[in-house]
């Protein structure tokens, strides 16, 4: 066996031998139009220079019609910059859009920051979301809206514990599952909001923990044990020094 690592953009399914389902309790209708799926195709050079790689694809959220907010590590694999807007395929529902877009600004202090999004055309059907000021406690049940694989899926867990000192200082660390599936959180799901009881957006999905095991077939990645975090986030806090762009 190797060690427990975080793993940026890469998430894997893994069946628990038991189930534990339990109701959402946010109505994903009321967050749908908040949350989106984000893409950048790479051009032909690009993809000679990364061995053929077409594109990133990661999940952001509005904070205006003009901004979309995602973790820096989306917005750095996609080659995106303060300087020179370049072109995103934004998904949400039946609705695509191809925008051009910017950093306005990175946010936090973390080992994950934040990644603010200038759009250069608005997109006049986003709909914000309201940001949890308090602290969370521990057990206090949430909700995230991500698009891994460039579909849309809500999934629920709970707060474990923010982290002070060490690689994830800054972070909060989260028990995320989907009834026994303790990774229902797939490829594309970093930059997706993590919501409490009430709607309001506390979280920023970041990375998922993992362990790696040896097999007779191969590598077998596989979720932390039942009870424990199995995704790391940044604090909405990181945030909170920044003005709304209208």
């Amino acid at each position: 066996m190797r060690g427990r690592n975080c793993y940026p953009l890469i998430f894997y399914l893994l069946f628990a031998a038991y189930a534990r389902a339990e109701p959402a309790c946010v109505d994903p209708a009321l967050l749908a139009h908040s949350t989106v799926s984000i893409t950048r195709y790479f051009a032909d050079t690009e993809r000679t220079a990364q061995a053929g790689l077409i594109g990133i694809q990661g999940t952001g959220w509005f904070q205006s019609p003009t901004t979309i907010v995602t973790v820096e590590h989306v917005a750095a694999a996609m080659g995106l910059s303060a300087q020179s807007p370049k072109l995103l395929v934004i998904e949400h529902g039946a609705d695509t859009h191809s925008i051009a877009v910017r950093i306005e600004h990175l946010a936090g202090g973390g080992s994950e920051k934040l990644a603010v999004l200038e759009l250069q055309t608005a997109i006049p059907a986003a709909r914000g979301v309201t940001t949890r000021t308090s602290p969370l406690t521990p057990e206090d049940r949430l909700v995230t809206l991500a698009y891994p694989q460039q579909y849309q899926r809500f999934v629920s867990g709970r707060f474990v514990r923010y982290v002070t000192e060490g690689t994830l200082a800054g972070s909060a660390l989260l028990e995320m599952y989907d009834g026994n599936n303790r990774l229902a959180i797939d490829h594309g799901a970093s930059g997706a909001p993590v919501f409490d009881c009430e709607g309001r957006l506390a979280a920023v999905i970041s990375t998922v923990i993992t362990q790696i095991f040896q097999t007779p077939f191969g590598e077998k990645r596989i979720s932390t044990a039942w009870g424990t975090p199995n995704v790391v986030s940044v604090p909405i806090n990181a945030l909170a020094e920044f003005p709304v762009t209208r």
